[in-house]
């Protein structure tokens, strides 16, 4: 008898836990902020044009106002990197933030990169390349989880980068590790999010767990029970585009030896494409996507302090 209400105690507890999260992400906020950002006005914010500088201040001024700390002036790390079909030098701009842990210095860096592929080839007499889920959806989401983390102190010290120059080879990623404002030691893991907008198998990829096996109870207890499904993969080597260890901003974390998860689901249709707008993402699908991963991003904050 004090087994089963031990056991219903415990369920209870974590029904309610995993409620109070959920209110935690503001979902007006959430969807209004990848809606602006994949606006037309935005041209698909390709790296080194007014309106990729236009997203960057939009992010800049949303950490500005949550008041996040920063190793570099106004949020900026600049970098310069070479475009690789003109050879062109292109200025790439990351907007950095910083939330102090309450009980270890170490780090767990959470990027999504801001940039996407700007205007192209007309398709049905579209040229604005969107990127809503490519990566407004993420954007937004750091966003999101940088607000949840100034007001919900984590033990981790966390440092929050959105992210330029991915579409163009990792620029961003690259420049970041190697100008990081602290020993790359003290990193613990790195969160990327890339593309989490809309799935229609309601799945949702973690992928790094074969590379680092020690997280993947850590997710399957945060994730077990909800929507959308969380799987494992896309990460065994050899297996060319299947495998995503280096398809996005976690790769260069990954060559410096830190270890990582990236969020994200598998490609549709609309990648890449001017079809890739709000209007296609998947608004339930996307909320739930947001507050699955703060959920693991508390697990893994609480469980990795305790190795």
């Amino acid at each position: 008898m004090h087994k089963l209400l031990k056991s219903i105690l415990c369920l209870t507890l974590a029904l309610v836990w995993h409620s109070s999260i959920a209110q935690k992400v503001d979902r007006k906020s959430l969807l209004g902020n990848i809606e602006f950002l994949s606006s037309d006005s935005f041209r698909g914010r390709k790296s080194g044009t007014e309106e990729n500088i236009k997203a960057r201040n939009f992010i800049k001024e949303k950490f500005e106002k949550l008041e996040l700390p920063t190793q570099y002036k106004n949020h900026e790390q600049h970098f310069n990197f070479e475009s690789r079909r003109d050879k062109k030098t292109i200025e790439g701009v990351n907007i950095v933030g910083f939330v102090a842990g309450s009980k270890s210095r170490n780090l767990i860096v959470i990027t999504a990169h801001y940039d996407h592929v700007g205007v192209g080839r007309p398709v049905d007499g579209d040229s604005i390349y969107n990127g809503a889920d490519d990566n407004a959806s993420g954007t937004a989401a750091l966003l999101a989880l940088a607000e949840y983390f100034s007001k919900n102190r984590p033990e981790h010290s966390m440092i929050f980068a959105a992210l330029d120059g991915e579409e163009m080879g990792l620029q961003g990623a690259r420049a970041i590790v190697n100008d990081f404002p602290f020993p790359l030691e003290n990193i613990v893991l790195n969160i990327n999010m890339d593309m989490i907008s809309r799935n229609d198998n309601n799945e949702l990829y973690a992928s790094g767990t074969y590379q680092n096996p020690d997280l993947k109870p850590i997710l399957e207890a945060a994730s077990s029970g909800q929507s959308p499904t969380l799987k494992f993969g896309h990460d065994l080597p050899n297996t060319g585009s299947d495998d995503w260890s280096k398809s996005s901003d976690h790769g260069p974390f990954l060559d410096r030896g830190v270890p990582h998860i990236y969020f994200g689901v598998e490609d549709h249709p609309d990648y890449h494409k001017p079809s890739d707008e709000f209007k296609n993402i998947q608004p339930d699908f996307y909320y739930q996507a947001v507050n699955l991963i703060l959920k693991c991003t508390i697990a893994l904050d609480q469980e990795l302090l305790k190795e």
